[in-house]
């Protein structure tokens, strides 16, 4: 697989350093919180499944926010979050594996690593209850790296953008599968990508719509396509944290 040729310029830098990143010194073991029984326990709230991302900067945003993650992460579970994300990429995204430790001794709800990890080793940087794995960026070597994040005790949340993706997520034993609304070819956003690719995932999965949602109308949408979480980013950081999660989180009850 030759994902240079098929990525937008940023998506190969990040890639680039991703690969020479290394990992942790010991082994990590994780008692991990429930990613799914925390996405159905907000559902049947009424609340629409929010994971909320603490994110500093990205390739696609100006500017960084300098926050007090462990602060913000409380700011959204307070707004309704089901789970919090955390940027680890420290290059790109100006994530630093200590604030997945901040905020995970700081709120009792899931915590998901978002990094680009590409080997086994890098597992072993930080523990989180779910990890990110990015299946266009890891081709055949998913089955392994999925089981041994199993074997670590993390649940594992399959990154996706195409039905052949889900299938090879499915295919390599994957039951968190996120369907990502940017094309990393182009960095452009589209919502219909969830819509057209969630009628091939199995019905037992969890699926999460990931990136583009800004607005509780969109929310709802996502919902509609067949969500059983959100992962929303820039629409929670941008201003006010926990109203912004509040209203996304409260979308439903709006209907």
């Amino acid at each position: 697989m030759n994902e240079h040729a098929e990525v937008a310029p940023a998506v190969r830098s990040i890639l680039a350093t991703a690969r020479e990143r290394g990992g942790g010194d010991e082994r990590v073991a994780v008692d991990a919180r429930s990613l799914p029984a925390a996405l159905e326990s907000a559902a049947a709230d009424g609340r629409v499944p929010l994971v909320a991302e603490v994110k500093p900067t990205s390739p696609t945003t100006e500017g960084e926010r300098r926050v007090d993650p462990a602060a913000v992460a409380r700011e959204m579970v307070a707004g309704g979050a089901a789970a919090v994300s955390v940027l680890t990429e420290p290059d790109h995204f100006g994530g630093r594996p200590a604030d997945l430790r901040a905020v995970r001794e700081a709120v009792d709800v899931p915590v998901l690593r978002k990094d680009f990890l590409l080997r086994e080793a890098q597992l072993d940087t930080v523990e989180a209850d779910v990890v990110l794995l990015i299946a266009r960026f890891l081709g055949d070597s998913l089955p392994d790296l999925l089981a041994a994040a199993r074997d670590r005790g993390f649940q594992v949340l399959v990154e996706t953008h195409t039905e052949g993706e889900v299938a090879a997520a499915v295919e390599a034993g994957a039951d968190l599968v996120g369907v990502n609304n940017r094309d990393l070819a182009a960095l452009e956003v589209d919502l219909g990508t969830f819509e057209r690719v969630a009628p091939a995932a199995p019905g037992d999965l969890t699926l999460i719509a990931e990136s583009g949602v800004t607005s509780p109308a969109e929310a709802r949408r996502m919902r509609r396509a067949g969500a059983d979480g959100l992962l929303v980013g820039s629409a929670v950081m941008d201003g006010e944290v926990a109203a912004n999660t509040r209203r996304l989180a409260t979308a439903e009850a709006d209907t």
